[in-house]
């Protein structure tokens, strides 16, 4: 016996054929062309920003950023109870007591005329050091945080002499508070490079082999190297820092800035007993610069390291969901943000997230991992750029020359065909 299916004539009529001719015709093309979207927006899955970076599983891929936004437990807290994908807290080292900040100690560049006090801020330069607080406290703390939120992903920020026992004893003592990763600061451009602490060692290659020899010999979690920006090459030292036993690297940290001059006072800013020092510039203004440091890392990376068993982490810039996106589109895995924290809040990661999500709906991208990467391919060399440029061209003055043998005419084209022959 014959399956009945919609397509079975009954009758010498088909049912369905007839119930649509029946319906009003207005209501039919209006109602179902409605009613199709709104089943359709209903229905679409929504993009999951979940990422899993060095065996770490993080909600999103927002982090906070190592500085301020991450100095104690109550701020850390805050992080992760706004929802932030991982928290790296401010860096840490063995003696607090060297550390001495100063107010002020940040400066805003903003949209306008030097000194104006309008406009949209677009830069930012602090003078900050790394934690001032015992580093027994800020243990405590890591380890209360742990103990309150054992499923999210805090990182440890350190940093230390050039002596390997000091490095050794405070990976030691980092680790045992439970910690779920190391980002080691080999970027901060301003404090003690005296002491080869920071951006002295980020930007001395042989340098940093040897410390990141000590660090991956003692770390028995994945370690982060944080890269300067304030160098020729910063793809060089993020080599070093991965042929040297590193998981991921971070980049970029601030550039080195001097953020103006006071024209009514002539003192530099920021101003602290009429005297200033170079420090580390960030917020909107890098963001472009950043990202070229990250392509060029990216692209290091996939060609010399294949990136499946390692990391890279964006910084720079992100205010925005595009923002972040970026970074992700030139092969990071994580985007990291500190001064949008400051001048926006803890919430920024709500709308960073609604914003990433509307991006990747529009790409129909269900996953991080669909679109990490995906851009870094458009880059290359200038010299293939012209190259590229003149077979276009080329092939675009091939097409207007028109039809080359009377076996090219078609029926369908034929005005074109004749148009395209035409010299006015």
């Amino acid at each position: 016996m014959a399956t009945l299916s919609f397509s079975t004539q009954i009758k010498g009529k088909n049912p369905v054929l007839e119930f649509a001719r029946n319906l009003p015709q207005k209501s039919m093309a209006r109602s179902s062309r409605v009613g199709f979207r709104v089943f359709a927006s209903e229905t679409q899955v929504e993009p999951d920003l979940s990422v899993t970076v060095n065996g770490l599983h993080m909600p999103n891929p927002f982090v906070i950023g190592s500085g301020p936004p991450g100095t104690n437990y109550t701020v850390m807290k805050r992080a992760f109870d706004e929802g932030w994908g991982a928290v790296i807290a401010k860096t840490v080292s063995l003696d607090a007591d060297k550390v001495i900040n100063v107010t002020p100690r940040y400066a805003r560049l903003r949209a306008g005329a030097n000194g104006s006090a309008k406009g949209q801020i677009i830069g930012w330069e602090n003078i900050e050091l790394i934690s001032d607080r015992p580093l027994e406290t800020m243990l405590n703390e890591f380890k209360q945080l742990k103990k309150e939120y054992p499923d999210r992903i805090l990182i440890a920020s350190i940093m230390e002499e050039y002596n390997k026992a000091a490095w050794e004893e405070l990976i030691d003592r980092v680790e045992q508070t439970g910690v779920d990763a190391l980002e080691i600061n080999f970027s901060c451009p301003h404090g003690m490079p005296e002491r080869k602490m920071g951006a002295a060692v980020g930007q001395d290659c042989a340098l940093l082999e040897e410390v990141c020899g000590w660090i991956n010999a003692k770390a028995t979690i994945p370690v982060w190297a944080k890269m300067t920006p304030n160098i020729t090459d910063i793809t060089q030292p993020a080599r070093v820092a991965l042929s040297s036993g590193c998981e991921g690297i971070a980049a970029i940290n601030t550039i080195m800035s001097v953020m103006g001059i006071n024209l009514q006072s002539l003192r530099p800013e920021p101003c602290v007993e009429g005297y200033s020092t170079p420090g580390g510039y960030s917020s909107k203004a890098v963001h472009p610069i950043a990202l070229a440091k990250v392509m060029s890392i990216a692209k290091m990376m996939k060609s010399e390291f294949g990136d499946k068993d390692y990391s890279l982490s964006g910084i720079g810039g992100v205010e925005t969901g595009g923002d972040a996106a970026e970074f992700i589109l030139l092969g990071a895995n994580t985007v990291q943000v500190c001064t949008g924290v400051m001048m926006q809040g803890y919430g920024l990661v709500k709308k960073l997230c609604d914003e990433m999500k509307d991006f990747m709906k529009s790409h129909n991208f269900s996953s991080i991992e669909d679109f990490r990467g995906a851009s870094l391919q458009y880059f290359t060399t200038h010299t293939d750029l012209v190259k590229r440029q003149q077979e276009a061209i080329q092939q675009r003055k091939a097409i207007r020359k028109g039809l080359q043998s009377d076996k090219d005419w078609t029926g369908d084209g034929f005005v074109k065909e004749t148009e395209s022959m035409v010299s006015n």
